[in-house]
Protein backbone atom coordinates (compact mmCIF):
# COMPACT_ATOMS: atom_id res chain seq x y z
CA UNK A 1 0.00 0.00 0.00
CA UNK A 2 2.56 2.48 0.80
CA UNK A 3 4.67 2.02 -2.43
CA UNK A 4 1.75 2.55 -4.47
CA UNK A 5 0.18 5.57 -2.50
CA UNK A 6 3.92 6.36 -3.09
CA UNK A 7 4.20 5.86 -6.49
CA UNK A 8 1.06 7.99 -7.20
CA UNK A 9 2.32 10.76 -5.16
CA UNK A 10 5.52 10.91 -7.36
CA UNK A 11 3.49 10.19 -10.38
CA UNK A 12 0.59 12.78 -10.01
CA UNK A 13 0.82 14.96 -7.21
CA UNK A 14 4.50 16.54 -8.35
CA UNK A 15 7.01 14.57 -6.63
CA UNK A 16 9.48 15.36 -3.75
CA UNK A 17 10.88 18.88 -3.62
CA UNK A 18 8.76 20.37 -6.22
CA UNK A 19 5.44 19.93 -4.56
CA UNK A 20 6.99 20.47 -1.02
CA UNK A 21 8.38 23.83 -2.88
CA UNK A 22 4.74 24.24 -4.23
CA UNK A 23 2.89 23.20 -0.77
CA UNK A 24 5.31 24.38 2.37
CA UNK A 25 3.83 23.21 5.53
CA UNK A 26 5.92 22.87 8.71
CA UNK A 27 4.99 22.27 12.39
CA UNK A 28 2.49 19.50 13.75
CA UNK A 29 -0.05 17.53 12.34
CA UNK A 30 -2.09 15.72 14.79
CA UNK A 31 -4.73 13.20 13.29
CA UNK A 32 -7.37 10.97 14.79
CA UNK A 33 -8.42 7.75 12.94
CA UNK A 34 -10.62 5.08 13.80
CA UNK A 35 -9.82 3.25 10.78
CA UNK A 36 -8.72 0.16 13.66
CA UNK A 37 -9.38 -2.82 11.70
CA UNK A 38 -5.75 -4.38 9.77
CA UNK A 39 -6.65 -3.00 6.42
CA UNK A 40 -7.39 0.34 7.04
CA UNK A 41 -5.07 1.21 9.71
CA UNK A 42 -2.75 -0.02 7.39
CA UNK A 43 -4.67 2.27 4.27
CA UNK A 44 -4.33 5.14 7.20
CA UNK A 45 -0.80 4.70 8.13
CA UNK A 46 0.45 4.73 4.25
CA UNK A 47 -1.43 7.93 3.53
CA UNK A 48 0.49 9.63 6.68
CA UNK A 49 3.69 8.17 5.21
CA UNK A 50 3.45 9.51 1.90
CA UNK A 51 1.91 13.14 2.75
CA UNK A 52 4.90 13.01 4.91
CA UNK A 53 7.17 12.09 2.48
CA UNK A 54 5.80 14.69 0.40
CA UNK A 55 6.05 17.52 3.47
CA UNK A 56 9.40 16.86 5.19
CA UNK A 57 9.34 20.07 7.26
CA UNK A 58 5.79 18.54 8.94
CA UNK A 59 5.59 16.49 11.65
CA UNK A 60 2.57 14.07 11.82
CA UNK A 61 1.71 12.70 15.02
CA UNK A 62 -1.21 9.76 13.90
CA UNK A 63 -3.13 8.19 16.80
CA UNK A 64 -5.64 5.30 15.75
CA UNK A 65 -8.46 4.78 18.40
CA UNK A 66 -10.80 1.76 18.39
CA UNK A 67 -13.63 2.29 15.34
CA UNK A 68 -16.42 1.46 17.90
CA UNK A 69 -15.15 3.34 20.84
CA UNK A 70 -14.32 6.38 18.82
CA UNK A 71 -18.36 6.64 18.63
CA UNK A 72 -18.53 7.86 22.73
CA UNK A 73 -14.80 9.58 22.45
CA UNK A 74 -15.34 12.07 19.40
CA UNK A 75 -17.00 14.82 21.64
CA UNK A 76 -14.61 14.97 24.11
CA UNK A 77 -11.76 14.87 21.36
CA UNK A 78 -12.87 17.88 20.06
CA UNK A 79 -13.79 19.88 22.97
CA UNK A 80 -10.59 19.23 25.14
CA UNK A 81 -7.79 19.07 23.15
CA UNK A 82 -8.70 19.22 19.71
CA UNK A 83 -6.68 17.33 16.88
CA UNK A 84 -5.99 18.96 13.51
CA UNK A 85 -7.66 15.80 11.56
CA UNK A 86 -10.31 13.10 12.16
CA UNK A 87 -12.55 10.31 10.54
CA UNK A 88 -16.33 10.27 10.93
CA UNK A 89 -18.97 10.00 8.55
CA UNK A 90 -21.42 12.38 6.62
CA UNK A 91 -24.64 13.80 6.32
CA UNK A 92 -26.87 13.85 9.90
CA UNK A 93 -24.10 11.90 11.68
CA UNK A 94 -22.04 14.83 11.30
CA UNK A 95 -25.10 16.93 12.13
CA UNK A 96 -24.65 17.48 15.77
CA UNK A 97 -20.71 18.72 15.72
CA UNK A 98 -21.53 20.89 13.20
CA UNK A 99 -24.43 22.59 14.89
CA UNK A 100 -22.03 22.20 18.10
CA UNK A 101 -19.27 24.73 16.34
CA UNK A 102 -17.30 21.84 16.69
CA UNK A 103 -16.64 20.88 12.73
CA UNK A 104 -14.36 23.90 10.63
CA UNK A 105 -16.07 24.90 7.67
CA UNK A 106 -14.09 23.50 4.24
CA UNK A 107 -15.99 24.84 1.31
CA UNK A 108 -13.00 26.62 0.28
CA UNK A 109 -11.21 23.49 -0.19
CA UNK A 110 -14.42 21.65 -2.23
CA UNK A 111 -13.54 24.55 -4.51
CA UNK A 112 -10.41 23.28 -5.23
CA UNK A 113 -11.30 19.47 -5.60
CA UNK A 114 -12.85 17.70 -8.88
CA UNK A 115 -15.00 14.96 -9.04
CA UNK A 116 -17.01 14.52 -5.96
CA UNK A 117 -20.09 16.44 -6.91
CA UNK A 118 -22.41 13.32 -6.47
CA UNK A 119 -22.24 13.29 -2.86
CA UNK A 120 -21.88 17.13 -2.36
CA UNK A 121 -25.13 17.17 -0.35
CA UNK A 122 -24.04 15.07 2.08
CA UNK A 123 -21.57 16.83 3.15
CA UNK A 124 -23.35 20.11 3.08
CA UNK A 125 -25.46 21.92 5.75
CA UNK A 126 -26.70 25.31 5.48
CA UNK A 127 -24.81 25.83 2.35
CA UNK A 128 -21.47 24.74 3.30
CA UNK A 129 -19.63 21.88 3.21
CA UNK A 130 -17.60 20.53 6.42
CA UNK A 131 -15.73 17.73 5.81
CA UNK A 132 -14.76 15.38 2.63
CA UNK A 133 -15.19 11.72 1.85
CA UNK A 134 -12.63 9.08 1.37
CA UNK A 135 -14.81 5.98 0.54
CA UNK A 136 -17.83 4.37 0.48
CA UNK A 137 -20.00 1.38 -0.89
CA UNK A 138 -23.02 0.65 -2.31
CA UNK A 139 -26.48 -0.93 -1.55
CA UNK A 140 -28.59 -3.25 -4.07
CA UNK A 141 -30.67 -6.51 -5.10
CA UNK A 142 -27.90 -8.93 -5.07
CA UNK A 143 -29.95 -11.82 -7.18
CA UNK A 144 -29.48 -15.31 -8.35
CA UNK A 145 -28.99 -14.71 -11.67
CA UNK A 146 -29.20 -18.04 -12.74
CA UNK A 147 -32.67 -19.03 -10.92
CA UNK A 148 -33.99 -15.75 -12.77
CA UNK A 149 -33.01 -17.45 -15.69
CA UNK A 150 -34.27 -20.88 -14.94
CA UNK A 151 -37.40 -19.34 -14.23
CA UNK A 152 -37.14 -16.30 -17.33
CA UNK A 153 -37.42 -13.42 -15.54
CA UNK A 154 -35.25 -10.26 -16.10
CA UNK A 155 -33.89 -7.71 -14.18
CA UNK A 156 -36.68 -5.54 -13.35
CA UNK A 157 -36.86 -1.47 -13.64
CA UNK A 158 -40.43 -0.60 -11.79
CA UNK A 159 -42.00 -2.25 -8.61
CA UNK A 160 -44.84 -3.67 -10.96
CA UNK A 161 -41.90 -5.98 -12.64
CA UNK A 162 -40.38 -6.60 -8.88
CA UNK A 163 -43.65 -7.76 -7.85
CA UNK A 164 -44.36 -9.85 -10.71
CA UNK A 165 -41.03 -11.48 -10.71
CA UNK A 166 -41.88 -12.01 -6.94
CA UNK A 167 -44.73 -13.69 -7.85
CA UNK A 168 -43.23 -15.94 -9.92
CA UNK A 169 -40.90 -16.70 -7.60
CA UNK A 170 -43.28 -18.12 -4.85
CA UNK A 171 -44.90 -20.08 -7.26
CA UNK A 172 -41.37 -21.96 -8.14
CA UNK A 173 -41.48 -22.82 -4.26
CA UNK A 174 -39.20 -19.94 -3.46
CA UNK A 175 -39.25 -17.13 -1.41
CA UNK A 176 -38.25 -13.60 -3.16
CA UNK A 177 -35.73 -12.39 -0.32
CA UNK A 178 -33.28 -13.46 2.07
CA UNK A 179 -33.32 -11.22 5.25
CA UNK A 180 -32.10 -11.18 8.87
CA UNK A 181 -33.58 -8.25 10.86
CA UNK A 182 -32.06 -9.95 14.18
CA UNK A 183 -30.16 -6.88 14.92
CA UNK A 184 -32.91 -4.41 13.42
CA UNK A 185 -30.75 -2.38 10.91
CA UNK A 186 -31.32 -4.39 7.97
CA UNK A 187 -35.26 -3.95 8.07
CA UNK A 188 -33.99 0.33 7.99
CA UNK A 189 -32.38 -0.50 4.66
CA UNK A 190 -35.77 -1.64 3.17
CA UNK A 191 -37.86 0.89 4.50
CA UNK A 192 -35.05 3.53 3.20
CA UNK A 193 -35.67 2.39 -0.63
CA UNK A 194 -38.86 1.72 -0.36
CA UNK A 195 -39.50 5.57 1.32
CA UNK A 196 -37.13 7.28 -1.40
CA UNK A 197 -38.60 5.22 -4.62
CA UNK A 198 -42.50 6.06 -2.94
CA UNK A 199 -42.18 9.62 -2.17
CA UNK A 200 -38.67 10.54 -3.33
CA UNK A 201 -35.03 11.63 -1.81
CA UNK A 202 -35.80 14.62 -0.71
CA UNK A 203 -39.11 13.31 1.47
CA UNK A 204 -36.73 10.79 3.16
CA UNK A 205 -34.93 13.09 4.46
CA UNK A 206 -37.25 15.73 5.46
CA UNK A 207 -38.34 12.71 7.69
CA UNK A 208 -34.70 11.96 8.86
CA UNK A 209 -34.52 15.78 9.84
CA UNK A 210 -38.18 15.23 11.98
CA UNK A 211 -40.34 17.86 9.38
CA UNK A 212 -42.47 15.31 8.50
CA UNK A 213 -44.79 13.30 10.91
CA UNK A 214 -44.53 9.49 10.70
CA UNK A 215 -48.45 9.72 10.71
CA UNK A 216 -48.39 11.34 7.37
CA UNK A 217 -50.19 9.54 4.48
CA UNK A 218 -47.43 10.00 1.80
CA UNK A 219 -45.49 7.37 4.88
CA UNK A 220 -48.29 5.16 5.01
CA UNK A 221 -47.67 4.72 1.69
CA UNK A 222 -44.29 3.91 1.73
CA UNK A 223 -45.56 0.99 4.60
CA UNK A 224 -49.03 0.06 2.11
CA UNK A 225 -46.05 -0.56 -0.70
CA UNK A 226 -43.70 -2.90 1.84
CA UNK A 227 -46.94 -4.74 2.63
CA UNK A 228 -47.65 -5.98 -0.85
CA UNK A 229 -44.32 -8.22 -0.61
CA UNK A 230 -45.04 -9.24 3.24
CA UNK A 231 -48.69 -10.44 2.13
CA UNK A 232 -47.23 -11.98 -0.60
CA UNK A 233 -44.88 -13.78 1.32
CA UNK A 234 -41.95 -12.47 -0.36
CA UNK A 235 -39.29 -12.76 2.67
CA UNK A 236 -37.92 -15.78 4.54
CA UNK A 237 -39.59 -17.42 7.49
CA UNK A 238 -38.83 -16.29 11.25
CA UNK A 239 -36.33 -13.64 10.06
CA UNK A 240 -36.59 -11.58 13.35
CA UNK A 241 -34.28 -14.65 14.30
CA UNK A 242 -31.35 -14.55 11.81
CA UNK A 243 -28.52 -12.17 11.89
CA UNK A 244 -27.94 -10.61 8.15
CA UNK A 245 -25.09 -13.65 8.16
CA UNK A 246 -26.99 -15.90 9.27
CA UNK A 247 -29.38 -15.22 6.63
CA UNK A 248 -26.86 -15.86 3.81
CA UNK A 249 -27.57 -19.95 3.80
CA UNK A 250 -30.76 -18.90 2.17
CA UNK A 251 -29.59 -17.44 -0.80
CA UNK A 252 -26.70 -19.76 -0.86
CA UNK A 253 -28.61 -22.89 -1.38
CA UNK A 254 -31.28 -21.63 -3.45
CA UNK A 255 -34.40 -20.78 -0.97
CA UNK A 256 -34.62 -17.51 -1.72
CA UNK A 257 -33.49 -15.55 -4.74
CA UNK A 258 -32.21 -11.83 -4.00
CA UNK A 259 -30.90 -10.34 -1.16
CA UNK A 260 -31.24 -6.33 -0.45
CA UNK A 261 -27.83 -5.64 1.19
CA UNK A 262 -24.51 -3.92 1.16
CA UNK A 263 -21.42 -4.57 -1.36
CA UNK A 264 -20.00 -6.26 2.02
CA UNK A 265 -22.29 -9.03 1.37
CA UNK A 266 -20.31 -10.19 -1.64
CA UNK A 267 -17.66 -11.45 -0.45
CA UNK A 268 -19.14 -14.46 2.12
CA UNK A 269 -21.60 -15.10 -0.97
CA UNK A 270 -18.48 -15.92 -2.62
CA UNK A 271 -16.95 -17.85 -0.38
CA UNK A 272 -19.99 -19.29 0.23
CA UNK A 273 -19.88 -21.11 -3.24
CA UNK A 274 -21.77 -18.97 -5.53
CA UNK A 275 -19.75 -17.76 -8.67
CA UNK A 276 -20.04 -14.36 -10.42
CA UNK A 277 -22.16 -16.40 -13.50
CA UNK A 278 -24.64 -17.04 -10.73
CA UNK A 279 -24.98 -13.96 -8.85
CA UNK A 280 -25.23 -10.75 -9.89
CA UNK A 281 -26.65 -7.18 -9.13
CA UNK A 282 -29.32 -4.49 -9.82
CA UNK A 283 -30.89 -1.20 -9.00
CA UNK A 284 -33.60 -1.00 -6.86
CA UNK A 285 -36.57 -0.47 -9.14
CA UNK A 286 -38.76 2.47 -9.46
CA UNK A 287 -42.49 3.09 -7.61
CA UNK A 288 -43.12 7.19 -7.71
CA UNK A 289 -41.90 9.78 -10.76
CA UNK A 290 -38.46 10.31 -8.43
CA UNK A 291 -34.94 10.67 -9.31
CA UNK A 292 -33.33 7.34 -7.85
CA UNK A 293 -31.68 8.22 -4.24
CA UNK A 294 -29.30 5.28 -3.23
CA UNK A 295 -28.02 3.99 0.33
CA UNK A 296 -24.25 4.58 0.27
CA UNK A 297 -22.74 4.84 3.54
CA UNK A 298 -19.67 7.36 3.42
CA UNK A 299 -16.96 7.85 5.54
CA UNK A 300 -15.06 11.13 6.01
CA UNK A 301 -12.64 13.09 7.05
CA UNK A 302 -12.97 16.21 9.03
CA UNK A 303 -10.76 19.73 10.68
CA UNK A 304 -12.32 20.20 14.13
CA UNK A 305 -13.21 23.98 14.37
CA UNK A 306 -10.18 24.12 17.22
CA UNK A 307 -7.15 22.73 14.70
CA UNK A 308 -3.77 24.39 15.42
CA UNK A 309 -2.68 23.71 11.71
CA UNK A 310 -5.07 24.00 9.51
CA UNK A 311 -3.45 24.81 6.09
CA UNK A 312 -2.31 21.11 6.77
CA UNK A 313 -5.50 19.52 7.26
CA UNK A 314 -6.58 21.21 4.45
CA UNK A 315 -3.82 20.33 2.62
CA UNK A 316 -4.45 16.59 3.20
CA UNK A 317 -8.26 16.83 2.59
CA UNK A 318 -6.86 17.59 -1.09
CA UNK A 319 -4.60 14.84 -1.15
CA UNK A 320 -6.98 12.05 0.18
CA UNK A 321 -9.84 13.43 -2.41
CA UNK A 322 -7.85 13.23 -5.34
CA UNK A 323 -8.87 10.39 -7.92
CA UNK A 324 -5.75 8.96 -7.83
CA UNK A 325 -5.63 8.40 -4.17
CA UNK A 326 -8.45 7.38 -3.68
CA UNK A 327 -7.68 4.79 -6.47
CA UNK A 328 -5.31 3.66 -4.48
CA UNK A 329 -6.53 3.48 -0.79
CA UNK A 330 -10.36 1.90 -2.10
CA UNK A 331 -8.11 -1.06 -3.97
CA UNK A 332 -8.99 -5.02 -3.33
CA UNK A 333 -5.64 -5.16 -1.52
CA UNK A 334 -6.66 -2.35 0.83
CA UNK A 335 -10.39 -0.71 2.31
CA UNK A 336 -12.13 -2.97 -1.16
CA UNK A 337 -14.83 -0.62 -1.57
CA UNK A 338 -15.72 2.65 -3.90
CA UNK A 339 -13.78 5.56 -4.37
CA UNK A 340 -15.95 8.45 -4.36
CA UNK A 341 -14.23 10.95 -6.87
CA UNK A 342 -15.74 10.10 -10.23
CA UNK A 343 -12.28 10.49 -11.95
CA UNK A 344 -11.10 7.64 -10.12
CA UNK A 345 -11.07 3.89 -11.34
CA UNK A 346 -12.35 0.57 -9.55
CA UNK A 347 -10.51 -2.84 -9.53
CA UNK A 348 -11.80 -4.98 -11.66
CA UNK A 349 -14.58 -6.50 -10.06
CA UNK A 350 -18.08 -6.76 -11.43
CA UNK A 351 -19.57 -5.81 -7.78
CA UNK A 352 -17.33 -2.94 -7.36
CA UNK A 353 -17.92 -1.67 -11.15
CA UNK A 354 -21.47 -1.76 -11.41
CA UNK A 355 -21.76 0.26 -8.19
CA UNK A 356 -19.44 2.95 -9.24
CA UNK A 357 -21.17 3.48 -12.34
CA UNK A 358 -24.68 3.78 -10.37
CA UNK A 359 -23.62 6.04 -8.14
CA UNK A 360 -21.37 8.22 -9.96
CA UNK A 361 -23.78 8.40 -12.95
CA UNK A 362 -27.31 7.35 -12.28
CA UNK A 363 -28.23 7.91 -8.89
CA UNK A 364 -29.03 11.53 -9.40
CA UNK A 365 -32.09 11.49 -6.76
CA UNK A 366 -29.21 11.66 -4.06
CA UNK A 367 -26.87 9.91 -1.75
CA UNK A 368 -28.42 8.72 2.29
CA UNK A 369 -26.23 7.55 5.05
CA UNK A 370 -28.93 4.55 6.08
CA UNK A 371 -31.57 4.57 8.53
CA UNK A 372 -28.79 3.82 11.43
CA UNK A 373 -26.94 6.97 10.08
CA UNK A 374 -29.48 9.37 8.86
CA UNK A 375 -31.45 9.44 11.60
CA UNK A 376 -30.90 10.77 15.13
CA UNK A 377 -29.46 7.74 17.13
CA UNK A 378 -32.48 7.01 19.48
CA UNK A 379 -35.15 7.71 17.08
CA UNK A 380 -33.12 5.34 14.44
CA UNK A 381 -33.19 2.62 17.57
CA UNK A 382 -37.03 3.24 18.35
CA UNK A 383 -37.48 3.32 14.40
CA UNK A 384 -36.05 0.11 13.34
CA UNK A 385 -37.61 -1.53 16.44
CA UNK A 386 -40.89 -0.69 14.66
CA UNK A 387 -39.81 -1.47 11.26
CA UNK A 388 -39.07 -5.19 12.71
CA UNK A 389 -42.53 -5.35 14.29
CA UNK A 390 -44.23 -3.99 11.10
CA UNK A 391 -42.77 -6.95 8.83
CA UNK A 392 -43.79 -9.51 11.37
CA UNK A 393 -46.87 -8.13 12.30
CA UNK A 394 -47.86 -5.46 9.45
CA UNK A 395 -51.50 -5.36 11.05
CA UNK A 396 -49.38 -3.44 14.43
CA UNK A 397 -48.47 -0.61 11.51
CA UNK A 398 -51.17 2.31 13.48
CA UNK A 399 -50.04 1.29 16.59
CA UNK A 400 -46.33 1.52 14.99
CA UNK A 401 -46.42 4.60 13.42
CA UNK A 402 -48.19 6.49 16.74
CA UNK A 403 -45.25 5.41 18.71
CA UNK A 404 -42.70 6.67 15.93
CA UNK A 405 -44.46 9.94 15.93
CA UNK A 406 -44.56 10.34 19.96
CA UNK A 407 -40.95 9.60 19.42
CA UNK A 408 -40.50 12.02 16.75
CA UNK A 409 -42.43 15.12 18.95
CA UNK A 410 -40.23 14.21 22.00
CA UNK A 411 -36.79 13.55 20.58
CA UNK A 412 -36.53 16.26 18.07
CA UNK A 413 -37.68 18.83 20.31
CA UNK A 414 -34.59 18.19 22.66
Amino acid sequence: MRSILTALAASTLMSGAAYADAHALSGDLRIISDMSNPAPRAVMEGLVADFGAMHPDLNIELEVVDRDGWKSQIRNALTSNPPDLINWYAANRMGPYVNAGLFEDVSDTWAEIEGLDSVKGALTIDGKQWGVPYTYYQWGVYYREDIFAELGLEEPETFEQELANCQVIIDSGRKCYTIGTKFLWTAGGWFDYLNMRTNGFDFHMALARGEVEWTDDRVRETFANWRKLIDMGAYIDDHQNYSWQEALPFMLNGEATAYLMGNFAVAPMREGGLTDDQLDFYQFPTIGDFPKGEDAPIDTFHIPSGATNKDAAREFLKFVTSAEVQTAINAGDALGQLPVNAASSVDDDEFLNQGFEMLTSNAPGGIAQFFDRDFPAEMASIGMEGLQEFMVFPDNLDDILQRLEQARERIYAQ
